[in-house]
């Protein structure tokens, strides 16, 4: 008989864990009826402010309201600092192997990744080769998913590197807790997470071009269908720069500007929410409508910062993944804090094999999947979806990975009969600028339907205020 997730308010024993005494004590006066209210409350306050995102292909309608949870997520501050100290450790080595990548290729030439894993990869883009990106930052944004499967074991899901998203849910999460539940933050000391605009805005402007005085920074979004086009307005918001569309810069002279009612403005860095393709017609997609033309010859002069850099999605595929703690060990000199999943390459013959007589036991997923779309949930799939699914691995092996179904851990959840346990994950957001730092949370995601494990708000899945104790 398989063993019980770990959960991470109550001990096997019945006992509570020390992060949510408080909160069970305060549950113990507090009434499910309460919750309920508190839920409703929350619903109209985000329909009133309009947080939605997008699902493409949906019938019901493309836009829906963040599923949101009221019962918070309790991280004690030492849990904190080890899942800190691990995805800090992680994004500093990507960037250096980006870098590596586009440079010497060290790594490639001592085997320790598999060239062809990286030459052969769409998202390799040779156009970067030798390119020094202002401040030699390639990943300024990362988001790394995170699951926890017992007492101080972390594993790491799959790195978010090119256009990370959810930071806003983590932000309006907190301020929808603050405004619903004053009295429980009376009882804690959680830590701020409202400062993380300032600190992407400092990090932008860190690796502006030099010499820039006061660098202007914009948000470039592909505009107001794009599902995380609500997140767009409010990051550009709440850093105080322009939100702009691909029209409203040009390029003249190797320089980028911004059409504004005042005449042409100077562009010195560009947080771009659209994906290398779309960027610039003039080097990438031909028929893209989203981009600047001219903005890559731009960027290569050096004239202008792209942050994330193109060509960092090498590094969020996931059969690159699996070689993280070897990148880790080659270019830090240290043991990987956190542990990855296992992982089976299903262009490797053995692994290939394996996975195919194990389909029922394992989670595959497309190497450049995202959003939950396109995975198996073996132990979850019908016969019939498992036979589908096996063809479409035999057309394609080396479009897939494979991994244990982990025992993803849970937390207390409020849903129509009270509070359940449900499955849960951790998306911490980090920033490289002048150093590599993370806000003291990020967005928990939660898996609303009793038993599953995919969290994705496209999918079914909600989001939880994550509370960081400072003590």
């Amino acid at each position: 008989m398989p063993s019980l997730p770990f959960d991470e308010m109550t001990r096997p024993d019945g006992g509570i864990r020390a992060p949510y005494l408080t909160y069970d004590a305060w549950m113990a006066r507090t009434s499910i009826d309460t919750l309920r209210q508190k839920h409703t409350q929350a619903d109209l306050l985000f329909k009133r402010i309009g947080i939605t995102f997008a699902v493409y292909g949906d019938s019901q309608g493309s836009e829906r309201l963040i599923p949101f949870d009221v019962v918070p997520r309790i991280i004690s501050a030492d849990e904190w600092d080890y899942v800190a100290r691990g995805v800090c450790q992680r994004v500093m080595a990507l960037n250096r192997f980006i870098h590596d990548v586009y440079h010497e290729q060290e790594i490639l030439r001592a085997g320790k990744v598999p060239r062809a894993l990286v030459e052969n990869n769409d998202q390799f883009r040779a156009e970067m080769v030798g390119f020094e990106p202002p401040g030699g930052v390639y990943v300024h944004i990362a988001g790394v998913d995170i699951v926890r499967t017992g007492e101080n074991e972390f594993h790491v899901l799959e790195d978010n590197l090119r256009t990370p998203s959810g930071v806003s849910y983590m932000m309006e999460n907190r301020d929808m807790m603050m405004r619903l539940f004053p009295d429980l933050f009376d009882r804690y000391s959680v830590a701020p997470v409202n400062h993380y605009p300032q600190e992407l805005l400092k990090t932008l402007k860190y690796v502006a071009p030099s010499p820039v005085g006061s660098p202007t920074v914009v948000l470039l979004t592909p505009g107001q269908y794009n599902s995380a086009y609500f997140e767009h307005a409010f990051l550009a918001d709440e850093m105080g720069v322009e939100l702009v569309q691909g029209q409203d810069l040009f390029v003249d002279d190797g320089f980028v500007y911004m059409r504004t009612v005042e005449g042409p403005q100077r562009v010195d860095v560009i947080y771009r929410r659209i994906d290398d393709d779309f960027l610039d017609p003039q080097a990438f997609r031909k028929d893209s409508m989203l981009g600047v033309p001219g903005l890559f010859e731009a960027y290569r002069k050096g004239t202008v910062t792209l942050a994330n850099a193109i060509g960092t999605g090498i590094s969020d595929d996931k059969a690159v993944y699996d070689y993280v703690p070897a990148m880790i060990e080659f270019y830090l000199g240290e043991k990987a804090i956190l542990r990855n999943v296992p992982t089976y390459h299903l262009d490797d013959d053995d692994d290939r094999k394996y996975v195919l007589e194990h389909l029922d036991e394992l989670v595959v997923k497309e190497v450049h999947g995202s959003g939950g779309y396109g995975m198996l949930v073996g132990p979850k799939a019908s016969r019939t979806e498992i036979a589908a699914y096996k063809d479409r691995i035999l057309a394609n092996p080396g479009n897939f990975i494979a991994q244990p179904t982990l025992a993803l851990s849970t937390c207390p959840t409020f849903v129509n009969e009270g509070l359940a346990p449900r499955h849960v994950d951790l998306r911490p957001y980090v920033l490289t600028g002048k150093t590599t730092n993370v806000v003291p949370g990020g967005l928990t995601r939660v898996a609303l339907k009793e038993g599953s494990l995919v969290v994705n708000s496209s999918q079914g899945g909600g989001t939880k205020d994550t509370w960081v104790l400072e003590r």
